[in-house]
Formats: C-alpha cells, sequence, structure tokens
C-alpha cells in the first residue's frame, strides 16, 4: 500500500524568495526613510581652504588709506598785487621765521601810500595846532583870573580901610567912592570871568578827549598805511620748509595768490577720507594702527572734517608716541581704524565664501571627507575674522574658500 506524501507548505526556495522580497522591502523603505538625499557633489580637497572656528579677541576695524601731511601749515598768499622783484628762498629751503622769501613791487601801490601818509600826517599836524590853540586860550583865561585876583587882593584891604576911614569922615567922599567902584568892578569881572572859564574848561576838555581819540586813530592809520608796503615783501610765518611753484622776476602776482606755503619740519598727521557710511560711528579719540618699515605704530583721530565730498569725509590722524621715522609728505599709509572696544568673541576667518552665502550658511566638516551645509548667523567683521552669532562651535572645521563652483548641493564629498 502507498503511502502518501504530504507537501511541505515552507520549502527552502518559498523561504528563499520571501525572505528576499522583504529584504528589498526593508532596504527600499529604509532608503526611502532613512538614506540621505540630499545633492552632493564631489570635490578636490586641495583646491579648497578649512579653516577652524576658535574663540579669540575681536576688534571691529575698518581698512582705510591716508595721505601723510605736514601737522601744520601757513600757506603764503599775496596780500597785495604787483610784480616780483627779487626770489631770495628756492623750493625747500629751510627757513626761519621772519626770513625773506621774495621782494614785489607796486609803484601804484607805493604813490598810494605816499599820499596817503602825507594826508594823515597834514591831519595830525591840523589836530596838534588845534590842541595847542585850545590850551593856549585856557592858559589866557587864568591868566586873566590871575590878575583880577591880584587886584581884588589889593582893592579889597584898601576898601575895608577906606570905608572906616570915610565913616570917620577921615577922607573925601570923592576918594572912598572911587576906591568903591574899582573894588566891585573886579568883584563882578572875577565872577564873570570865571564862569566863563568854567563853562570853557568843560568844553575844552570834551574837545581835548575827541582829538585825542582822533589823533590816536589817524596815527594808527599811519602805521598802517606803512605796512602795506611791508605786505610787498613776503616773510616767512614761522620755522620750517619751505615749498613754492616757479617764481621769477618780473613775473606779475594778484593780490590774494598763492605763491607757497610753509610746513613743519618732522611733525606729520595723516589725513584719512572715509566713507561717509561710517560717519555716525567716528570720533575724535578713536585709534589706528599702521605698519611702516615693519613696526607698527598708533594713530588717534584728532579732527573729524563735517563737509561730505563725493560720498566721503576726512579726518586727521596724529601719532601717538613715535612718529615712524623716514616719512614724507605725500606718502601713502594703510591703516586700521578702529570702531569699537576690544572683547572675547567666537571667531571664524574671512574667506570668499561670504560673497556666495552672504553670511547665512556654510559647509561645516563632519569628518575629514565630506562637509555638510549648514545655517549660521555672523555678526561684525573685521579684516581677518567674522564675529560667530549662532550655528558654530569652537574646534567646528569649515570651508571658508569661495563656495562659486557648488552650486545647490547640500554635501560636499571630499577626495
Amino acid at each position: 500500500m502507498d503511502k502518501q506524501i504530504k507537501k511541505k507548505k515552507w520549502t527552502l526556495k518559498k523561504i528563499a524568495t520571501y525572505g528576499g522580497i522583504a529584504l528589498f522591502t526593508i532596504f527600499v523603505g529604509y532608503q526611502f526613510i532613512f538614506a540621505d538625499r540630499r545633492n552632493k557633489l564631489k570635490i578636490e580637497k586641495d583646491k579648497i581652504t578649512i579653516s577652524t572656528v576658535e574663540r579669540g579677541i575681536f576688534q571691529e576695524t575698518i581698512p582705510q588709506t591716508g595721505i601723510v601731511e605736514p601737522s601744520r601749515t601757513i600757506y603764503l598768499d599775496a596780500v597785495e598785487g604787483g610784480t616780483i622783484k627779487r626770489v631770495v628762498a628756492e623750493s625747500g629751503a629751510m627757513l626761519k621765521k621772519g626770513d625773506i622769501i621774495l621782494e614785489l613791487s607796486n609803484l601804484n601801490r607805493e604813490l598810494d601810500v605816499l599820499g596817503r601818509e602825507a594826508s594823515l600826517n597834514e591831519s595830525i599836524n591840523r589836530v596838534r595846532e588845534t590842541r595847542l590853540g585850545i590850551t593856549q586860550n585856557d592858559l589866557q583865561q587864568r591868566q586873566e583870573l590871575a590878575q583880577i585876583d591880584n587886584m581884588l587882593a589889593i582893592l579889597g584891604p584898601q576898601y575895608a580901610r577906606q570905608k572906616q576911614l570915610f565913616e570917620k569922615k577921615l577922607i573925601a567922599k570923592q576918594d572912598f567912592e572911587k576906591t568903591e567902584a574899582d573894588y566891585k568892578y573886579y568883584t563882578e569881572r572875577r565872577r564873570i570871568t570865571y564862569e566863563v572859564y568854567r563853562t570853557d574848561s568843560i568844553d575844552r576838555f570834551r574837545q581835548l578827549t575827541q582829538m585825542n581819540y582822533s589823533e590816536r586813530k589817524m596815527t594808527q592809520s599811519l602805521e598802517g598805511v606803512g605796512r602795506i608796503l611791508d605786505n610787498l615783501v613776503i616773510r616767512a610765518p614761522m620755522d620750517g620748509q619751505l615749498s613754492r611753484p616757479q617764481l621769477d622776476p618780473g613775473q606779475a602776482v594778484n593780490a590774494g595768490q598763492r605763491l607757497g606755503q610753509v610746513d613743519v619740519v618732522g611733525s606729520y598727521k595723516v589725513r584719512v577720507p572715509i566713507d561717509e557710511l561710517y560717519l555716525p560711528r567716528i570720533a575724535v579719540g578713536l585709534q589706528a594702527t599702521t605698519t611702516f618699515n615693519n613696526k607698527d605704530y598708533l594713530l588717534e583721530i584728532a579732527y573729524v572734517y563735517p563737509t561730505i565730498i563725493g560720498g566721503r569725509f576726512d579726518v586727521d590722524m596724529n601719532f601717538v608716541g613715535e612718529t615712524p621715522t623716514g616719512i614724507r609728505r605725500g606718502q601713502s599709509l594703510r591703516l586700521r581704524i578702529q570702531l569699537s572696544q576690544s572683547s572675547e568673541e567666537l571667531l571664524l576667518p574671512v574667506g570668499g565664501f561670504y560673497k556666495d552665502t552672504g553670511g547665512n550658511w556654510v559647509f561645516v566638516m563632519e569628518d575629514g571627507n565630506r562637509a555638510v551645509k549648514r545655517d549660521v548667523k555672523l555678526g561684525r567683521k573685521n579684516p581677518e575674522h567674522f564675529e560667530v552669532l549662532e550655528g558654530l562651535k569652537p574646534g567646528d572645521k569649515v570651508i571658508t574658500s569661495s563656495y562659486e563652483n557648488f552650486g545647490n548641493n547640500e554635501v560636499l564629498i571630499l577626495n
């Protein structure tokens, strides 16, 4: 009798088939749910720059270029026009205060000065003559009062004696009446003369005060007129070095024409043009550094010019402490102007990535061969570093070179 053989429900082939299907389904599901589907790009590691995020001292600065100028300059402008008579000092000469630089001649001006001097001298002489006449009149009135007082000194006692004698009928009436009349005449004359003298004295005082003032003014004018011709001689206003254009004898010079300048030697400032965007943050006292002959020097803003020309304004900066040896007027210096106090911050080195990302994201290394896109927030900037506000921590390695060729990829594979 044959034995019935039961068919197996789970054969090896069937198990393998279903197992393969399950594995494939799990793989597809994993890829769908967990696999990294971000866009990737392979790049060469030696063609990028990788920088490390670190904590350090941050100083916000702006780079600027300044021009070296003398700390003090006095310009030489012609006060009077004329013709150059003689050139004494050449451009570049070292001068002492008062040294003659050049002389001008102006015949019309010289004749005018002589005429004005003669007129003023004549006016001064008239004032002095008038004052002399007033003084003489005062003396005459005083002499007249003195003579009257002298007569009263004689007639007074004589009148008193004769009055007593007349009352005793010891002298003739005619003699007493003559003495009495003379005494009363001189008494009244003195009263009138003194009143006139007192009134004239007040008027004389006023006149003399006015004449003295007028004479002082005319004397000052005379001195000023005399100094007009001094303006035809151009002198050094201070010790320093002369700079002037080419000037030759016989050349015409107009009033107000600039003939050169005298600069203080050995003392310099730096004139720096700055973009108007920084005007609210620039103030007297801010410091800057510059490097000259491999040595750093400190400067400080001494004056901020309020005028904006062509979108820029100027500041004058003085050296603090030592002045660089060997600098010259007109030389350019690269400066780093400090806009804030230094502080410890998280720092990311400056690089070409900022142009492509605006500082909103960067590629951060996850391991030695893989970098991923990460959102960040950057703050202030100086020539070396960005201030990191969010998204990075110390030790993170960031690609800081240009992202121009990375496209929209979110993961970089480094070869």
